[in-house]
């Protein structure tokens, strides 16, 4: 490793386009970037402030600075991506490779075969994809050989060996699916017109092949033969079938990818279009974990460099949702309407059905990352110093004069902890004084906590607004638990989020995973305080019945309402009855009592 000190090195960098390499002091590669200036980009790591702790962790660890100088901004961002595929340094950004991926190939050969390959041999044969999917690429050959009859034989048919006559057609020349090019029955300049139009049909453009179809259709009504011209008008209806589905834009626009991205805090999540003759002939989705809090620019360029590599696209215009530094790959345009700008959104739509999808799948698969997002999109959402894994929420609004309690209810990583509930009957306060209650139970719940060394929240929810905060903050000032513990109030609305000493709301987005917890936080902390009040609403209402009878104590009223489940049945029994329960002397109170 360079034992040159960091500034000199810094010094002594070009004004060029290029890549540069971080090394550690172990000479292990930590990080690869492009530039289009290497001294002022890689300057930059070293000059400024960095907001995010894993780039200054990047930057404290480099001790060597590489790089290589190129010609342009594009030859930069193919050789970043060719260095990461390389390296995989620590700190960038991974991108799957496409080994697994089928292709289309037409094989290098006379009278060529039309299959799918997952291995690409340098042979001169044309290989189209690659294909996300195996389904795409099956639709795709029956359609081929259904409109066109190819020969699926490996012979040599080179023009000695078809002159010499040393084949024989096979079982598929007489089932109709080839015309038998082996024994000469079909030219090579026929077999090769159909190749041309299949080539066509892969890129997306059906025109020729339908125009075709349609004349042959009329020149063979034309000469009486009606068998034939039937099946050629069932070739149209497939292709013009299959090219319905697959037409969904404007016929004009051809020759294009479309790019758009949707992000959250730890994922990227890239959609990708590509339209051929008003036709998307492909469309793949890729997600791309952040490893230095890389913006939706950098991981939107990065994912360009790498799809256009991987699917070998050439064409000439890209679709992005706002500007992105590509160099002179393609014309770059940012649609504001018509139909181009449709296609964005539609592109957006897909990356945003991929990105609920792999929720889903990681919420079974991986549920400690799904937590994870969740709390880091919290703690962002909320403007928290730390992640809310312990979380409270207070609930005293179903105080009605009597009865008054209220309700605590424990989420854990996001999820409710039931057996950590706790109910208060409120003890201090005379009348429905929300405030003071409120006060009370923030009180008693975090004295207690701190007594027996339990530990404490990370944040407090308080259901209500500015004065029922206001009145927890106290009873936190008086515990020295101020500035410790995170604390928010929501008002009615929900969405509103109160702080300490902030008269202006936070206002949440009404789709945020953010809210949908903290709405799931309330309705546990209602759910659990009504059911309660109710309870002792109730058995206040029975008991007080019943204690109003003159010497009948708590033991007979529990005895009474055990054999007679209510005050209604016991209110209706006959004095025998009363007696086989309770006895002579207490049955006879009883009966006199409701008589």
């Amino acid at each position: 490793m360079s034992n040159v000190p960091i500034a000199l090195q810094l010094d002594t960098l070009p004004n060029s386009p290029g890549v540069y390499q971080y090394y550690d002091k172990d000479g292990k590669i930590l990080y690869v970037g492009k530039a289009k200036n290497l001294k002022k980009r890689v300057s930059s790591y070293f000059h400024k402030k960095h907001e995010y702790g894993k780039t200054r962790v990047l930057v404290k660890k480099i001790v060597d600075i590489k790089h290589i100088v190129v010609p342009t901004e594009t030859d930069a961002l193919l050789l970043e991506n060719n260095l990461i595929k390389k390296y995989q340094p620590r700190y960038n950004v991974m991108l799957k490779d496409d080994k697994t991926y089928p292709w289309l190939c037409i094989k290098n050969e006379r009278f060529p075969r039309v299959f799918s390959t997952r291995n690409v041999i340098r042979d001169g044969s044309e290989y189209f994809g690659p294909y996300t999917s195996v389904k795409t690429v099956r639709v795709l050959l029956d359609l081929i050989k259904g409109l066109y009859p190819l020969r699926t034989c490996n012979y040599d048919l080179s023009k000695e060996k078809i002159d010499a006559g040393k084949y024989k057609v096979c079982l598929e020349y007489h089932l109709g699916n080839c015309k038998g090019p082996c024994e000469g029955y079909q030219t090579i300049q026929e077999y090769d017109a159909q190749i041309k139009a299949i080539r066509e049909i892969i890129k997306g453009n059906f025109k020729d092949s339908l125009q075709q179809f349609k004349k042959q259709m009329k020149d063979l009504a034309a000469d009486m033969m009606f068998e034939e011209a039937q099946k050629m008008k069932e070739k149209i209806e497939v292709l013009e079938n299959y090219q319905a589905k697959s037409t969904i834009v404007n016929p004009r626009i051809s020759d294009v990818d479309v790019f758009s991205i949707v992000s959250d805090e730890s994922y990227g999540y890239v959609n990708f279009l590509q339209v051929s003759y008003g036709s998307i002939i492909r469309s793949h989705t890729i997600e791309m974990k952040k490893k230095l809090e890389e913006t939706d620019e950098e991981l939107l360029e990065l994912a360009i460099t790498e799809i256009r590599n991987r699917f070998h696209s050439k064409s000439n215009e890209i679709l992005v949702p706002f500007d992105v530094e590509i160099g002179a790959m393609a014309r770059i345009t940012i649609p504001k309407l018509g139909d181009k700008k449709k296609l964005l959104e539609l592109s957006e739509r897909n990356a945003k059905f991929y990105r609920m999808e792999r929720f889903k799948q990681v919420k079974i698969t991986d549920p400690d990352r799904h937590v994870k997002r969740i709390m880091t999109q919290m703690q962002k959402d909320l403007r928290l110093q730390v992640e809310p894994r312990h979380i409270e929420c207070f609930d005293n609004s179903n105080i009605q004069g009597s009865n008054p309690v209220a309700a605590c209810v424990v989420f854990k990583n996001g999820k409710p902890s039931k057996k950590e509930y706790r109910h208060f009957n409120i003890k201090t306060v005379e009348g429905p004084n929300d405030f003071a209650s409120m006060e009370e139970v923030v009180f008693r719940r975090y004295k207690r906590l701190m007594e027996e060394g339990e530990p404490l929240p990370q944040l407090i929810i308080i259901d209500g607004g500015k004065g029922q905060l206001s009145s927890a903050l106290k009873s936190l000032d008086l515990l020295g638990l101020r500035g410790k513990i995170a604390i928010v109030g929501i008002a009615k609305r929900l969405e509103e989020i109160f702080y300490p000493g902030d008269s202006i709301p936070l206002y949440l987005d009404k789709k945020s995973e953010t809210l949908k917890v903290i709405q799931y936080l309330r309705n546990e902390a209602h759910r659990f305080g009504i059911t309660f009040h109710r309870n002792k609403r109730s058995k206040a209402a029975i008991n007080s019945e019943l204690e109003a009878i003159p010497g009948v104590g708590d033991k007979t009223i529990e005895e009474l309402l055990r054999a007679f489940k209510s005050v209604k049945r016991v209110k209706e029994a006959s004095l025998e009855g009363l007696i086989k329960v309770v006895g002579t002397s207490r049955a006879k109170k009883v009966y006199e009592h409701f008589h």
